[in-house]
């Protein structure tokens, strides 16, 4: 949380934010989709950035897929209580508006968690949200490998702020756009901005629609089974049903084309002889 958290967290509210069960909830659920629309190669281990990273609950999602991370935030507050977590990624202060110091090329995507409309704010007479959003994207662009993801989970106040957003992306270099999942939810609505560096992709599905394509639901029909996962301890066992379920569903909220379940699904063929 960047300008934001410059505002409104001091150390005691920072350790309020962490500690908050229904915020780390909230989070994780939303790191986990934000990770599900890189679009990651499949058990590959990734080099990944996280912007607003706050008190690092979105990294320890990260470092629970097996990925290596450093987060960027602006609140020292929010750095320390990271710290004190003993988070596995690398930390840097830093205000994204002023850009990202990485070289080019360094990470294979990223990922944000409700904090890149704080740059629509001009909090300082010297603040050009224009200006600090086109500094961030242009020098993310650089940062990322040509053909990955950088997936924003964001909060607009209105219409103009997502213009405002997209217009300074796509200056920027990168191609994407909105994945909205559960529009039609005043609660669980949710706002995506999907961007790509350097190669244009189709954008995945958003959640919540019910709609059905080649015979296939689409996300929205895979929400109910999707807790069945989610609290399991551990991951299941490879090549199992349960395993292969839970890898197609995880397939289709990417936005990939995955066969239809069917009776025979994760069923082990009996031997030949």
């Amino acid at each position: 949380m960047l300008c934001f958290s410059l505002q409104f967290y001091n150390a005691d509210e920072a350790k309020k934010y962490t500690q908050n069960s229904r915020m780390i909830e909230i989070q994780s659920q939303m790191s986990e989709r934000a990770v599900e629309l890189l679009s990651l190669p499949e058990g590959q281990p990734c080099y990944l950035l996280d912007v607003g990273c706050g008190s690092g609950l979105s990294g320890d999602h990260l470092s629970e897929e097996g990925h290596c991370w450093v987060g960027v935030d602006i609140s020292t507050a929010m750095l320390d209580v990271a710290r004190d977590r003993e988070v596995e990624g690398d930390l840097i202060l830093g205000d994204m508006g002023q850009g990202m110091p990485f070289r080019p090329g360094t990470f294979d995507g990223a990922i944000s968690i409700s904090a890149l409309q704080w740059l629509c704010n001009a909090d300082k007479k010297s603040h050009s949200p224009p200006k600090r959003l086109y500094r961030f994207f242009s020098t993310l662009y650089s940062a990322l490998a040509r053909g990955s993801r950088a997936v924003f989970q964001i909060y607009p106040e209105n219409s103009e702020q997502l213009e405002l957003i997209t217009a300074q992306a796509m200056k920027a270099g990168f191609t994407g756009g909105m994945v909205v999942d559960y529009p039609n939810s005043t609660k669980a609505k949710k706002f995506f901005l999907c961007l790509f560096a350097g190669v244009s992709g189709a954008l995945p599905k958003g959640l919540g629609l019910e709609t059905v394509e080649r015979g296939v639901p689409n996300q929205a029909s895979f929400t109910g089974q999707r807790s069945r996962f989610k609290h399991m301890k551990g991951k299941s066992v490879k090549k199992s049903k349960d395993w292969i379920v839970e890898k197609k569903e995880r397939r289709r909220r990417q936005g990939r084309e995955v066969r239809a379940d069917t009776k025979y699904t994760g069923r082990q063929r009996k031997p030949r002889f």
